[in-house]
């Protein structure tokens, strides 16, 4: 058996799993305390690599294509810290490290654990029900249908809609894109019959996300929806919407240009409210802010 603590999380490996603990320290995020333990068989484990640097290293896991729903629904875009799949090491475990991933690849090699794509997921994703709040919405899931309940900061395309109940027989597809510099972020649903172009913003199937704290819990709602969806290798998934039986669907609003100046102090007095109400935090208010100042 291998073992590293940190107090970045606890990796055990006992030949078959490996047994991925979260630390509890306070730069620990938010995604990874709420994913809680993770076991991953060896059978999910493209490779494993160690890279080191002058304070801290930081172990890394890759998993095959397809083994995580988690992954898949996140596009590879969870980052650290909030990747469940890497862990910080301080310089003084180096050699612990490495001799972790030396157990690691032996047995991959021992195994003969392919490192192509699998035809079934071999984690099982979060558990539900599960109900997260962040940017313009709420999303909550019980295992089988998704509940979409917008915050009054929402647009009113969406909130004059009223709350959204999407059963999983009529969703096709669950995509999480983070906040990158000054584009928004969302939870897109993908609904049978029903295509949009719509951004995020007026998208009644899409929470938007702002960059805040909270963001990354989204991702768990796409993971706990895409595991119970037919797996990416099968003829369904790779169904795209359009080979769906068309519906009537209401057109979007226009989007509003987001560098007009009149939106952008709109946009600058609702993150004002926000945080007089105490929905933000000092710092996210500060960065939110800085971030619109910037596009003025």
């Amino acid at each position: 058996m291998a073992e590293i603590i940190q107090k970045d999380g606890t990796w055990v490996f006992d030949g078959d799993t490996l047994r991925l603990t979260p630390g509890r320290d306070k730069n620990v995020s938010l995604i990874r305390r709420e994913l809680g333990e993770l076991l991953v068989p060896l059978a999910a484990l493209a490779g494993i690599s160690f890279e080191q640097g002058k304070k801290s290293g930081r172990l890394r896991l890759r998993l095959r294509d397809g083994a995580d729903p988690l992954l898949h629904a996140t596009g590879g875009r969870l980052t650290e810290p909030h990747d469940p799949y890497q862990l910080t090491v301080e310089s003084d475990r180096y050699g612990v490290a490495e001799y972790f991933v030396d157990e690691v690849r032996n047995a991959l090699l021992l195994d003969q654990v392919p490192s192509g794509p699998v035809d079934a997921y071999l984690l099982p994703g979060p558990s539900v029900p599960l109900s997260v709040s962040a940017g313009d919405g709420v999303a909550s899931f019980d295992g089988e249908r998704v509940r979409l309940e917008w915050k009054w900061q929402a647009e009113e395309a969406k909130s004059a809609s009223g709350p959204r109940t999407l059963p999983l027989a009529d969703i096709v597809a669950v995509e999480w894109q983070p906040t990158v510099g000054l584009e928004n972020g969302h939870l897109r649903f993908t609904v049978r019959g029903a295509p949009t172009k719509a951004p995020p913003k007026y998208d009644p199937n899409a929470v938007e996300l702002w960059g805040f704290k909270k963001d990354p819990l989204m991702a768990l709602v796409a993971a706990a929806v895409q595991a119970r969806l037919p797996h990416p290798s099968t003829p369904a998934a790779r169904a795209t919407p359009e080979d769906a039986p068309p519906a009537a669907a209401a057109p979007a609003p226009a989007p509003a240009a987001e560098d007009d100046h009149d939106a952008l102090l709109r946009r600058l007095r609702e993150l004002g409210e926000l945080h007089r109400s105490g929905v933000l935090t000092d710092e996210e208010f500060s960065l939110a802010k800085q971030a619109v100042l910037k596009r003025m």
